[in-house]
């Protein structure tokens, strides 16, 4: 195979969009949530896998929470993997990291990103699929699940476990 024929080969691959976030708790174990100004409803913290300059997941992840909400802090371990199916874009891969538990001058020192975020709450556990819409609500409520109760990381297709169903 000619180089050009490689490099043929590899664009006409299908493609995958990927994403990486942060979830931030804090002492009583609420959940940090960002609203986004061009979008509906909620996120953590996090965004697009900048892939093409050789940025891995947990990078990006690090990366997204500093440009969002003015912390650098390292993160702790994957709690989840999501695989979504997408009907309107690509597929998504999004990883979700433990980003830890935030004191009160952490929080105090967030800054949001006015070109992309309106505001940040912390939310309850049991009220986040009610922030969290459809795939990203389960994401979320599964790698907390992960963090409160221990385990691996989770693999999850649209939110669920394999098997689960809908």
């Amino acid at each position: 195979m000619t180089t050009t024929d490689y490099a043929a080969y590899i664009a006409s691959l299908p493609r995958v969009l990927a994403g990486a976030a942060a979830l931030f708790r804090d002492a009583e174990g609420r959940v940090l949530l960002v609203e986004p100004n061009y979008r509906e409803g909620w996120a953590l913290p996090g965004g697009t896998i900048e892939s093409d300059r050789g940025e891995s997941p947990r990078q990006a992840a690090r990366r997204e929470t500093a440009e969002e909400i003015g912390l650098d802090l390292p993160l702790g371990r994957l709690l989840a993997v999501d695989w979504v199916l997408g009907t309107a874009r690509p597929p998504l891969v999004a990883y979700v990291f433990d980003g830890g538990v935030l004191d009160r001058d952490q929080l105090a020192a967030i800054e949001l990103q006015e070109e992309e975020l309106i505001s940040w709450r912390l939310v309850p556990p049991t009220e986040l699929t009610a922030y969290l819409p459809g795939t990203l609500g389960l994401r979320i409520e599964a790698a907390y699940e992960v963090v409160e109760k221990g385990g691996g990381t989770v693999e999850l297709e649209d939110g669920r476990r394999p098997g689960e169903g809908v």
